[in-house]
């Protein structure tokens, strides 16, 4: 069975990676929000759920703040804006640095949303059609799969915890370490035995038996296709030429 949709998985995967590169290489915070915002749209147009990311970025102000810290107190230079006796808290370079780490990750995090209009069998398929060993692709197909199955077990344990009388916002920050360490423990320990039953269900049913496998479902690029990857690529280079310029 040939699948045919607007865009083959493979288009959207060489956008996420021309578009998270871009992120990883370029470190002026200017070109980071024009490559957020391009990414935003790209997403809204594609159809994928970025508002609901963007939302949740919400929660990383606390992380925003311990990177400002942290890159002030490492990161010589800048002018200083909190000073205690002769150790300087935070800088504007440490500002700025923490800016780009969030700008860096909502970058990642919008483009993988990409991903998100394809189910993960079509993925799979993609990366096999690319030649990709089997194994590797299968594993990252697995991983799209479980990632969504441990944020729900990690909301699930927090929610029973909540209803139970615990206030979260309200406790210090050393009972919170102690109530996420035992939350984490039950999670991970489900996801272990989780691919130990994965694993045990792939061995029954004869997983790389043959050196060969064939598939029912088949992907074809199509004209937009191959002028949407090329120029995804074509633009990210100029981009990342202009930058080093």
């Amino acid at each position: 069975m040939i699948r045919d949709r607007f865009l083959d998985p493979r288009t959207k995967l060489i956008i996420v990676m021309s578009i998270s590169s871009l992120s990883v290489l370029i470190r002026d915070i200017s070109y980071l929000i024009c490559i957020l915002l391009g990414a935003v749209v790209i997403s809204k147009i594609m159809g994928s759920e970025v508002l609901v990311v963007l939302n949740k970025l919400r929660r990383f102000f606390k992380v925003f703040v311990a990177m400002a810290l942290i890159q002030s107190l490492f990161i010589r230079g800048g002018n200083p804006i909190v000073i205690i006796g002769n150790i300087t808290i935070l800088t504007d370079i440490g500002i700025i640095r923490a800016l780009e780490f969030i700008i860096r990750m909502a970058i990642i995090l919008v483009s993988a949303t990409l991903l998100m209009t394809s189910t993960s069998r079509e993925i799979l398929q993609g990366l096999i059609e690319w030649k990709i060993p089997y194994e590797i692709a299968f594993m990252v197909s697995v991983g799209i799969r479980f990632l969504p199955m441990l944020r729900e077990e990690l909301e699930d344990n927090i929610t029973a915890i909540q209803l139970r009388g615990i206030d979260m916002e309200k406790l210090t920050f050393k009972k919170k370490v102690e109530i996420y360490s035992y939350i984490f423990t039950p999670v991970v320990a489900g996801a272990v035995l989780k691919s130990q039953r994965l694993a045990m269900a792939m061995e029954c049913r004869g997983f790389r038996a043959f050196p060969k496998r064939t598939s029912y479902l088949r992907l074809k690029m199509k004209t937009r296709d191959y002028i949407i990857s090329i120029t995804s690529i074509l633009i990210s280079i100029f981009i990342l030429y202009i930058y080093l310029i």
